[in-house]
């Protein structure tokens, strides 16, 4: 008898929630106290639910119109609240109505199936200028790492966080109200900070204002300065590897792209195939020093080389440097140093990199009033601005004491005898690396046909990624053989994943 109360008042919360409340009952037909009645009324009012009726509804009830995605929508919230109620009161019930509600359930579901797959035959679309490119390789190789829980040497992001001073920085920038819009180009004691340090790097004094540009990140400043400075059909030479988001961006500025190839074991310019490159059409050269992938560092005579050609043939030269703090065998030398090139050239750098801060993506162009307009403009429309607070902190690390960027190189010189000694025990033909957080390897030793097919089985079979560099050419045939590893992880990291190939590799 008591159940068929608790039902009774389940069911009342739940119209609570969803129905619209009738009026009151009839005084000659009361709700009884009886157990067998009150569930069998529930259940034929729960049947009702379930099946849309074809009887005209009383007044006081919203019409149920079995096409109408709402209604239906409410219908089933009601039903599954209602065998919820039930379930507790009446588990005797809850199970009869249960296969009303499968069914009413399975339907939908099945409804909704046949929708996503008529939306997933869609085609994809993307303009013709980026039909070429897939998915990055860096994403792809690290949700492969997680599908396959394997160690992740690949991307180039460090598995430790930045120094604390600079973390702090930001902290008090955002509790100081530093949140809104920062101007454009950049927070003045940003602009400064950046012009401080090249001054200090370079030896070369820039305007704040009218030469230092900030931007979200490194990519942003290099997408800024090709898309500014760039116009459909010119020629942009490039140093083959090269960062995929150069030929990328290259492609939507409707550039005609030429790669110069840098060949193991030293990846040394060929300075007279450079020179037979450019042409009439070429507008600019772009090198990246400390170079990703390989970790050569450009030397000063092929340096003053592509000078030279830039100088003769009125060239302009970009220079992505921000694997600057990286250099381990020589001191870095700015492109814009070498006498004449100031005027031409576009310096590009990160603070990620440096301060073990990739998410934060602060990043900075300096150029000539000239070359900065086309730079600005190109800026305006990408972001306009980057992140207010970070860019407080950003000058904070830039203030950093000589100190701690001799530690860095310390203490990445060290990870970076870690594992190329193992991966010359696990039988790589382990390249120099002069500069950056990466080592490239031939990985043929172990018998497969190119990069990709031997990455993908480093992730299956041993649980270690690296980046196949073969995408970093526009002939991949170049880069078949290499693999790039990347050591910018803690210690314990790097040893687990040379132990990993040490053990499960093995030379065919």
């Amino acid at each position: 008898m008591w159940a068929g109360g608790n039902i009774v008042r389940a069911v009342s919360r739940v119209f609570a929630k969803f129905a619209t409340p009738p009026p009151a009952p009839s005084t000659t037909h009361p709700w009884r106290r009886d157990s067998t009645r009150s569930c069998c009324c529930l259940m034929n009012l729960a049947g009702t639910l379930a099946t849309p009726a074809t009887a005209p509804a009383p007044r006081h009830e919203m019409p149920l119109n079995p096409s109408s995605s709402a209604s239906f929508l409410l219908s089933s919230s009601l039903r599954r609240s209602l065998l919820a109620s039930l379930r507790k009161a009446s588990p005797t019930a809850a199970a009869a109505l249960s296969p009303m509600a499968s069914a009413s359930t399975v339907a939908a579901e099945n409804g909704a199936a046949k929708a996503t797959a008529e939306k997933q035959q869609q085609p994809v679309q993307v303009a013709k200028r980026l039909e070429k490119f897939k998915t990055t390789i860096f994403t792809q190789m690290s949700m492969l790492a997680i599908k396959h829980g394997a160690i992740n040497l690949g991307q180039g992001f460090p598995n430790f966080d930045g120094p604390d001073f600079v973390k702090e920085a930001a902290i008090q920038a955002i509790n100081a109200g530093k949140n809104q819009y920062a101007r454009g180009y950049g927070v003045p004691e940003l602009n400064s900070a950046i012009a401080e340090r090249f001054l200090k790097d370079s030896g070369l004094q820039v305007d704040l204002e009218k030469e230092v540009t900030v931007t979200s990140g490194c990519t942003e400043a290099i997408a800024a300065t090709i898309l500014g400075l760039i116009n459909p059909g010119d020629e942009v030479i490039l140093f083959a590897p090269f960062y995929d988001s150069y030929e990328a961006t290259l492609s939507m500025a409707g550039a005609n792209v030429k790669a110069i190839t840098l060949r193991p074991p030293d990846f040394s310019v060929p300075l007279e195939e450079l020179k037979a490159a450019v042409s009439k059409n070429t507008r600019a050269i772009m090198i990246n020093t400390p170079h990703n992938p390989t970790g050569k560092m450009f030397t000063r005579e092929e340096l003053e080389f592509i000078a030279a050609l830039c100088k003769e043939n009125d060239v302009l030269l970009f220079a992505d440097e921000v694997y600057d703090k990286l250099a381990f065998e020589a001191d870095h030398i700015s492109m814009a140093s070498i006498p004449g090139m100031y005027e031409r050239t576009v310096t590009m750098n990160s603070l990620g990199k440096t301060f073990s801060l990739t998410g934060w993506k602060i990043g900075w162009a300096i150029a000539p009033p000239h070359l900065t307009w086309g730079v600005r403009q190109a800026h305006s429309f990408l972001t306009f601005a980057t992140c207010t607070p970070m860019q407080a902190a950003a000058a904070a690390a830039l203030r950093a004491p000589d100190s701690y960027y001799e530690e860095l190189r310390r203490d990445y010189g060290a990870k970076k005898a870690l594992l190329v000694k193992g991966l010359k025990d696990a039988g790589f033909i382990v390249y120099p690396s002069s500069g950056t957080y990466f080592v490239m390897v031939d990985h043929t030793p172990f018998g497969f046909d190119n990069d990709i097919e031997f990455c993908e089985y480093l992730i299956r079979e041993v649980g270690v990624v690296a980046i196949p560099p073969s995408v970093f050419y526009l002939n991949p045939e170049d880069g078949k053989n290499l693999v790039r590893f990347t050591f910018c992880k803690d210690d314990e990291t790097l040893r687990s994943a040379v132990e990993r190939m040490k053990t499960k590799l093995r030379k065919k």
